[in-house]
């Protein structure tokens, strides 16, 4: 027997539901869900390490039980449980997605990673270790390689998303409206944030938040468009989303 002929007998024995293929797909799940939940700790994100090795690892026994039931008994689709645990992986990805206070969205590519964490998951658990291990790792590249270029990407693009704590006192806010016109910049997308009441003077507020799309119509760098507004006079805070 040469040794493409053995090693396509290893595999398909490890594919098989028997105690050395359980116990690697159990350490390969760790391994797996751990690196992708170390990239994520390392930022502080709501789902670390421990979160992540959970999802992979419950997702390939879930699996490793489809298929046990199958061969066990004869019955059932090999794949029934492992479609729920996609459809209902999306629950606990939800629960990390974050509307803050500055109508800024956290938490979508945790959420997105714990749904790929499950899929590698599956994966290991129905034996199909190529797969997993090649998807883990494109996951952990997509995440942390590909982080600059997605860095690069917003930095170069023409739209920016502000937050404005603005003051009414010094005038409404259609103020800062011609202030940008007046310095080529267009604003839309508009919204008053309610959460945020700021303060009153004679019963009237004299502080409102705003969270808005601003655009140059000449060449400016991020930067140098929060630089101009920062300047107009009713303008207390601005930070770019």
């Amino acid at each position: 027997m040469g040794s493409w002929e053995q090693c396509d007998a290893v595999m398909e024995y490890l594919r098989d539901l028997n105690l050395l293929s359980i116990t690697l797909r159990i350490i390969l799940s760790v391994l797996i869900g751990g690196i992708l939940g170390i990239e994520r700790g390392t930022k502080n994100r709501p789902a670390g390490l421990r979160t992540y090795i959970l999802v992979c690892l419950g997702s390939a026994l879930v699996m490793m039980t489809n298929q046990y039931v199958c061969t066990a008994y004869q019955t059932g689709d090999p794949v029934r449980l492992g479609a729920q645990v996609v459809s209902g992986i999306g629950f606990l990805g939800a629960g990390t997605i974050v509307l803050t206070g500055r109508n800024k969205i956290m938490g979508i590519t945790t959420a997105a990673g714990l749904w790929a964490a499950a899929c590698c998951g599956l994966a290991i658990g129905i034996g199909f270790y190529e797969g997993a291990v090649l998807g883990g790792l494109a996951i952990v590249f997509t995440v942390s390689g590909l982080l600059k270029v997605d860095i690069w990407i917003r930095r170069k693009s023409r739209y920016l998303d502000l937050y404005i704590e603005y003051n009414v006192e010094n005038g409404a806010f259609s103020g800062l409206l011609r202030y940008a016109r007046e310095h080529q910049l267009e604003v839309s997308n508009i919204r008053v944030n309610k959460g945020f009441f700021g303060y009153e003077r004679n019963g009237k507020p004299g502080m409102l938040s705003y969270t808005v799309t601003v655009s140059s119509q000449i060449h400016r760098t991020h930067a140098e468009i929060i630089e101009v507004l920062a300047h107009e006079k009713g303008v207390q805070f601005i930070e770019e989303l």
